[in-house]
């Protein structure tokens, strides 16, 4: 069977499956539940996907609202990363959790691939396993990345992932940059401000010099890097020389390596407040380590010709690698797989973008179902070329190779800094 008669099977099938990817896009957008929270979405994707016969493996990472579908045996392995997290912050009283972030629509789009595929795969159009990946908690401590460490994508030949984004243009070549957290607190000797400083040491002075080394810091480091920080615990009153201080950091830079380089010269810094003061200072990683995004070109190659046949205009499609910005947890994937990470512009014309507000109403609704469809068929007909293209699957077993050999060059420090009980 020729490409072009798979995709026009595929066309059919999304078309008679259309509504229940709306159903499950607006379901996960009335639940809105925050990471590690996702306990009703969680269990209503699980259900769904049962429902059509696959395979559920639960608490996948150890992670409660964190799960593994599969459908059908053998390889090729393609695996949909579904995303269901929400954010907090919304309605009038800035007290609502909502998906301005779309992943809703990811898991909805994930969700509609693997129904139109298992349908195909039943009528023996082609052989291997789809693989609905449940990965919660991408905007807080990045879910993916205990299941990566737990080896849930070992075995994957091909992952992907069609994020939402607002007006018209489809990014392929997302780049995302690596990225640590750190908390730093700092001990003193608390003692009256004004009666006796002498007494006191002050740990926020710690904090202080902190960002002062940090700030000299960035003379020095490659135009990717992100540094920034806050004081989350200055004291407890102005006449009082504060015992304790607090300040959490974010880490980021375009390579992993480089990340950890970074951090060690970042605990130095606190290390040096610390010396200045006489106080001590200990530190903890208090989110999952993200990595870097390994792109691949002639991934993204193919994956355009797969948007322009879901109907993205050409000129919308924007392939070249574009500089690494924000951090996301697909990035650890792709060091465990070949992974297409991508960003669809719906076409809505508000001016709203993803995290605002006013985005959204584009995440479901008529806007958003228009590049639902849009996004089920991009990654159904990326996957038929990973299940049926044999050139594409020796590509795909040479990237994996390749990750395969990097990964274990950078092998020892583990990313997962959250544990989840």
């Amino acid at each position: 069977m020729t490409r072009e008669e798979l995709y026009d099977i595929a066309r059919g099938l999304q078309e008679q499956f259309a509504a229940n990817a709306e159903e499950v896009c607006q379901t996960v957008y009335d639940f809105a539940e925050l990471g590690l929270q996702e306990y009703k979405s969680s269990a209503y994707l699980k259900e769904k996907l049962a429902e059509l016969g696959f395979r559920v493996t639960e608490n996948a990472g150890g992670l409660p609202t964190a799960f593994m579908a599969e459908y059908g045996e053998g390889h090729p392995r393609v695996a949909f990363l579904a995303e269901y997290d929400a954010l907090p912050g919304y309605g009038p009283n800035s007290d609502q959790n909502g998906h301005a972030c779309g992943h809703n629509w990811i898991a909805a789009n994930c969700f509609g691939a693997c129904q139109i595929l298992k349908e195909m795969h039943d009528q023996g159009l082609f052989k291997g396993t789809i693989i609905y990946a449940g990965t919660p908690a991408e905007e807080s401590v990045g879910g993916k990345i205990n299941m990566v460490e737990a080896g849930c994508f070992d075995d994957v030949d091909l992952a992907m992932q069609v994020h939402i984004g607002g007006g018209e243009d489809t990014e392929l070549g997302s780049q995302y940059l690596a990225m640590d957290s750190l908390l730093f607190t700092y001990h003193g000797r608390s003692s009256h401000a004004a009666g006796a400083p002498e007494r006191g040491i002050n740990a926020l002075d710690a904090c202080y010099l902190t960002f002062n080394g940090i700030n000299a810091l960035r003379q020095h480091v490659t135009p990717d890097t992100r540094i920034h920080g806050i004081i989350t615990n200055g004291g407890l009153a102005p006449n009082v020389v504060p015992a304790v201080s607090q300040s959490k950091w974010y880490v980021r830079a375009a390579d992993r390596a480089y990340v950890n380089e970074l951090v060690e010269k970042v605990i130095n810094c606190a290390r040096g407040g610390a010396l200045m003061t006489g106080s001590t200072v200990e530190y903890e990683f208090v989110e999952n380590g993200f990595d870097n995004l390994k792109a691949q070109p002639e991934l993204i190659s193919v994956f355009a010709g797969c948007m322009k046949a879901a109907g993205v205009p050409e000129k919308n499609l924007k392939t070249a690698l574009r500089e690494p910005s924000g951090s996301s947890d697909v990035g650890n994937v792709s060091w465990a797989c070949p992974t297409l990470g991508s960003n669809m512009g719906i076409g809505n014309l508000d001016g709203a973008k993803c995290h605002e507000e006013v985005f959204l109403p584009n995440c479901t609704g008529p806007v958003g179902f228009a590049g639902l469809k849009k996004a089920v068929l991009a990654q159904t007909f990326m996957a038929l070329e990973a299940y049926t293209d044999e050139a594409l699957q020796a590509k795909l077993a040479e990237i994996k190779a390749k990750l395969t050999e990097e990964r274990t060059a950078v092998a020892g420090q583990s990313r997962v800094h959250v544990t989840v009980l």
